[in-house]
């Protein structure tokens, strides 16, 4: 008697799983009545008009320009300068060298003056001239202002500019990337896309990857999945831009009386909740409602409302409304316990407690015998 009693008693704190479907609908309705924490609109999933659209790609927010010059001059590329002169020259005597086969005039002079780096304000130091700012210049640009700074020393000068080393005309790619480093962008149609694979390519699944770029002190975020698909064609890489790709998976929770309550990788970049439920396994056979699963998620522009949707999966047009409601990342998916769960929960307590009991009364009566 004393057990039945201690077996009763502890009835109230039979594991559970979590609320059923009618405790969360009044919670929600409570909150509403009482104004007290998290107002919570609740949404049954009866009609398409519920649904609501799958999100649009993500908007690129970066400050964009015309395309730039492929030989744009800035700090940090070192450039290498070559002067030709006839008559009496100014930098020295070295005859110019020239291809083998190549006609030119004997009296015509060469030199190469040491590489020089543009320092961080844009200038380089010509011997006879001083400094000169070459920022945002082109190569012929700078040939055209060196040739003319010399032509009161020097007769009839042409200058030959090379960049020996580019940093302006590139972009720095880290991250999840086969050839993380500074990438020198040869034409101004690279795409993000063409970035990445002259990188070396991606490691991992694209739909579990983040490109971030940095442009400036703007920064924006897309699923690599999304750029590597064309999505973002028409957005072209610039000089500076700094694109590191991010390990950041799409996931969802699954909760409440399942066989599985864990969080689960979308197992591609967009997913339906049809999808989600039948990955997670379904609701439980044994404590689980099919008339009790919801869906949870913050909406709103600033993700701060949380809405509850509610799918009865004992109505056949729900199926078929799951199929076109489309996943998010961080979406909690839940089944709520059965009503009936906690009686079953105690009869099955009973039925393990009192079986050692049967067993031996079982094992006496067959002694007796």
């Amino acid at each position: 008697m004393p057990v039945a009693l201690g077996i009763l008693c502890g009835c109230s704190t039979l594991p559970s799983s979590g609320p059923t479907g009618s405790q969360i609908r009044s919670s929600a309705e409570e909150a509403i009545e009482t104004g007290t924490g998290p107002q919570i609109t609740l949404l049954e999933v009866d009609r398409a008009e519920v649904v609501p659209p799958a999100l649009a790609p993500v908007e690129w927010t970066l400050p964009t320009q015309g395309p730039v010059p492929t030989d744009m001059i800035g700090p940090g590329d070192v450039l290498t300068i070559a002067i030709y002169e006839a008559g009496i020259p100014l930098f020295g005597t070295t005859s110019a060298g020239m291809e083998i086969g190549a006609s030119f005039d004997p009296a015509v002079k060469m030199q190469t003056l040491p590489a020089s780096r543009v320092n961080d304000d844009g200038e380089i130091t010509i011997p006879y001239v001083g400094r000169l700012n070459v920022q945002g210049m082109t190569v012929g640009d700078v040939q055209d202002l060196i040739g003319r700074s010399l032509r009161s020393m020097s007769q009839d000068p042409q200058v030959l500019v090379n960049r020996q080393q580019v940093i302006t005309n590139s972009v720095i790619v880290a991250g999840e990337v086969v050839q993380p480093g500074r990438l020198v962008l040869q034409t101004n149609e690279e795409s993000m896309s063409d970035v990445i694979a002259l990188s070396g390519g991606y490691r991992g699944d694209p739909k579990d990857l983040v490109l971030r770029v940095k442009r400036g002190e703007n920064e924006a975020r897309i699923r690599l999945s999304k750029v590597m698909a064309g999505a973002y064609e028409d957005l072209k890489a610039y000089p500076g831009d700094r694109l590191t790709v991010l390990p950041e998976p799409l996931m969802y929770s699954v909760m409440g009386a399942s066989g599985r309550v864990q969080q689960f990788g979308f197992t591609r970049d967009t997913m339906t909740v049809m999808e989600a439920i039948a990955n997670a396994g379904g609701p439980n056979r044994s404590t689980a409602d099919p008339q009790a699963v919801f869906l949870l998620r913050f909406t709103g522009p600033n993700g701060s409302q949380p809405v509850v949707y509610h799918f009865n999966l004992m109505k056949t047009p729900t199926y078929f409304l799951a199929q076109q409601f489309a996943l998010r990342d961080d979406d909690i998916l839940y089944f709520g316990n059965a009503e009936a769960n906690q009686p079953r929960e105690l009869i099955q307590t009973i039925s393990q407690l009192f079986a050692p009991v049967v067993t031996v009364t079982t094992v006496a009566n067959s002694f007796g015998n």
